[in-house]
C-alpha cells in the first residue's frame, strides 16, 4: 500500500509525507524508516531486532537507542506513550501499530515545484566509487567530496532562460526536481527514473542531462549506489558541455562528478571555471573551499566559508567551519560548534562523524564513545563512522570488535582503496601474512595519485605493518605535502601507535603544527576572524585551546 489511512493519519509512502486534516507532520529521515518498517508489518508486533535490522543497518543499535527513536516518533505524531493511539509498546517484545492501517485513496500531491527551478540537493561523502581507470580513495580526511560544504550539490539544474521553448518532459522534469530535492536514498532512485524517463520523451533536454547526473553522483556518493554512476554522471556533464561550453551549472556539474571520483585537480578546475562563469554560485564556492581544506589552506578555506553571502542556504558549512576551527587549534571554539552542529542536525552523516572524532581527538574517549553509540543509532551509516568505531573499540582493547567494525565499513563501500586496507590490516582471525601485506603495497603503489591525503596515509599504515618506521614516516610527510594537517588524530589513533617511539616523529608532528601556526596568526589577524576568537592571540599559550 502507497497511500495508507492509520486512524486519522493520511500517510503517502511514496513521498514520505504523513498529514493529520491539512497539517504535514514533522517525521522524516530515521523517524519515517521506523513508522514506515511498523506499516510494513501491520499490526504484528516488531521485535527490537528486526527493527534494528530494517530501519538501522549497517549500525548497531540496542534497545535504548530504539526507545529514543520511538520516543521522537510519538512526539511527531502527537502521541502518548501512556495512552497511546498510534504506536504501542509491547512489554519485552517491541513495538506494534495501534491499529491496522488501511489502504485509501492518494492524498492531493505536495504543491508543484516553480518549472525550472533550482533544486537543492544533499552533500555528497568522503568516499567516492571506483572507476575503471582511478582510484577511489576513502578520504581519510573527515568529511566527503568537496560537494559536502554545498548545501546543494548543484543550484541550478533544470534552469532555462525565459524564452527558451517548453519541453514536453517538463512536467516530468518537475517531479523528478521534487524527488531529487528530499534528499533521501528512495526519492533520489525516483528521480533517476524520472529523468531517464525525461531523457526518453526530450533526448535533446539538457535539463533531463543535468538533473540525472546530479542524482547519479549522489546515488554514487552519498547513498553508498553503483560506482558506475558516478562515471555515467562525468560523461552526461560533458554532453552539456559540448552543446554549451559556457554553462556554468554543468562545469560544476562535471566538477561534481569528478569529486565523487576522486579526481581532486580536474575537481577544482571545473569549479574554478564554474565561478568564473557564475561567480555569484555559492554552492560551488562552497565546494571549492573543501577542496582548499583538504590541501591544507586551512585559513583560505576558513575565509571562503565565512565569506559567504547566505550561509544558511549551504548545508553543511557549518560543519566545515566547525572543522577547520578544529584544525587550526582553536579548540574550544571548534568544539561548540561541533557540539552544536551534532544537536541540531541529527539526520547529518558529517555532523555524526565529527563530533565524537573532535572527542577522541581531545582525549575524551569516553565522551566520544557516547556520542558515537547516538551517531550510530540515528540511521546515517557512512564508513568512517564505522572506521571511528573501530578505533575506539582499539582504545578500549576490543581488537575483534574492531575488526568487525572495519569490516562492516568495508562492506558498506567495498570498492574505497582504504577500506580494504584497514579491513584486512585489523582482521580478527590475528595480523595479516607478509605475502599480503606486501602485495597490498604493490597494488596501492601501482595506483594513480589523484591529490589526496589518504592515498600517502594508506600506504604509511602498509609500510608500518611491514615494520618499516622509516618508510612509514616518510609516507606521512607526503601525506603533509598532499594537505594533511591533523596532527591531534596522528597523536590519539591507535592506529599509528607502534610509530610513536620512532625516530622522526616528534619531527613529522612539530612540521604539521609549525604550519598549522603560522596559518593561525593569519586567522587571527584577519579583520574577517570570527567572533569566537576574539581576545586570542596567534601564540597557543595565550589561549588559542
Amino acid at each position: 500500500m502507497t497511500s495508507v489511512q492509520l486512524l486519522d493519519l493520511h500517510i503517502d509512502r511514496a513521498s514520505q509525507l504523513v498529514r493529520r486534516g491539512d497539517a504535514v507532520l514533522p517525521v522524516s529521515g530515521l523517524s519515517w524508516r521506523l513508522l514506515d518498517c511498523l506499516l510494513e508489518h501491520g499490526t504484528d508486533v516488531v521485535d527490537f531486532d528486526t527493527l534494528a535490522r530494517e530501519v538501522w543497518a549497517p549500525a548497531v543499535v540496542g534497545e535504548d537507542a530504539i526507545s529514543q527513536r520511538v520516543k521522537l516518533l510519538r512526539q511527531a505524531l502527537g502521541d502518548d506513550s501512556r495512552r497511546p493511539r498510534y504506536v504501542r509498546s509491547v512489554r519485552g517484545r517491541g513495538y506494534q501499530l495501534c491499529a491496522p492501517p488501511q489502504a485509501c485513496a492518494p492524498m492531493a500531491p505536495p504543491a508543484p515545484v516553480e518549472p525550472f527551478a533550482a533544486t537543492a540537493a544533499t552533500a555528497v561523502t568522503a568516499a567516492a566509487p571506483e572507476g575503471p581507470q582511478r582510484r577511489l580513495h576513502a578520504r581519510w580526511a573527515w568529511l566527503a567530496a568537496g560537494v559536502a560544504a554545498a548545501g546543494g550539490i548543484i543550484a541550478v539544474i533544470v534552469q532555462r532562460p525565459d524564452n527558451a521553448a517548453h519541453s514536453p518532459a517538463d512536467p516530468v522534469l518537475q517531479r523528478a526536481a521534487y524527488y531529487a530535492g528530499i534528499g533521501q536514498a528512495s526519492n533520489n532512485e525516483r528521480a533517476i527514473t524520472l529523468y531517464r524517463q525525461a531523457l526518453q520523451i526530450d533526448p535533446d533536454s539538457s535539463a533531463a542531462r543535468r538533473g540525472l547526473a546530479r542524482a547519479l553522483a549522489a546515488d554514487a556518493c552519498l547513498f553508498n549506489g553503483r560506482p558506475g554512476n558516478a562515471q555515467e554522471a562525468l560523461q552526461l556533464a560533458g554532453q552539456v558541455l559540448q552543446a554549451a561550453p559556457d554553462d556554468a551549472a554543468s562545469h560544476a556539474l562535471r566538477g561534481y562528478a569528478h569529486d565523487c571520483l576522486g579526481a581532486m585537480p580536474q575537481a577544482i578546475a571545473d569549479y574554478e571555471q564554474a565561478l568564473l562563469r557564475d561567480p555569484d554560485d555559492e554552492r560551488t564556492r562552497a565546494s571549492l573551499a573543501y577542496l582548499q581544506q583538504e590541501q591544507g589552506h586551512l585559513a583560505q578555506a576558513l575565509k571562503a566559508n565565512l565569506a559567504l553571502r547566505a550561509p544558511e542556504r549551504i548545508r553543511f558549512r557549518d560543519v566545515q567551519v566547525a572543522r577547520e576551527l578544529e584544525l587550526l587549534g582553536f579548540t574550544d571554539a571548534a568544539a561548540r560548534r561541533h557540539a552544536r552542529n551534532f544537536q541540531l542536525y541529527p539526520d547529518n552523516v558529517f555532523s555524526n562523524i565529527a563530533w565524537p572524532r573532535a572527542l577522541m581527538n581531545m582525549g575524551e574517549q569516553d565522551k566520544a564513545r557516547q556520542a558515537l553509540d547516538q551517531a550510530l543509532a540515528r540511521g546515517t551509516p557512512h564508513p568512517q563512522l564505522l572506521r571511528l568505531h573501530g578505533e575506539l573499540l582499539l582504545m578500549g582493547g576490543d581488537r575483534q570488535g574492531a575488526a568487525e567494525a572495519f569490516e562492516q565499513a568495508r562492506l558498506l563501500r567495498p570498492l574505497q582503496s582504504l577500506g580494504k586496507t584497514l579491513a584486512g590490516l585489523q582482521q580478527g582471525s590475528g595480523a595479516p601474512s607478509p605475502e599480503w601485506i606486501a602485495a597490498r603495497l604493490r597494488e596501492v603503489t601501482a595506483q594513480a595519485d589523484d591529490g589526496w591525503s589518504d592515498a600517502a596515509v594508506e600506504r604509511a599504515l602498509l609500510h608500518q605493518a611491514q615494520g618499516d618506521a622509516g618508510a612509514t614516516i616518510a609516507d606521512l610527510h607526503r601525506a603533509v605535502d598532499a594537505g594533511f594537517r591533523d596532527a591531534a588524530w596522528l597523536r590519539v589513533t591507535p592506529l599509528f601507535a607502534p610509530l610513536r617511539q620512532a625516530p622522526g616523529w616528534e619531527r613529522l608532528l612539530a612540521r604539521i603544527e609549525a604550519d598549522v601556526a603560522a596559518q593561525r596568526a593569519q586567522v587571527l589577524a584577519a579583520s574577517w576572524r570570527p567572533d569566537d576568537l576574539k581576545g586570542l592571540s596567534a601564540t597557543p599559550a595565550a589561549g588559542t585551546r
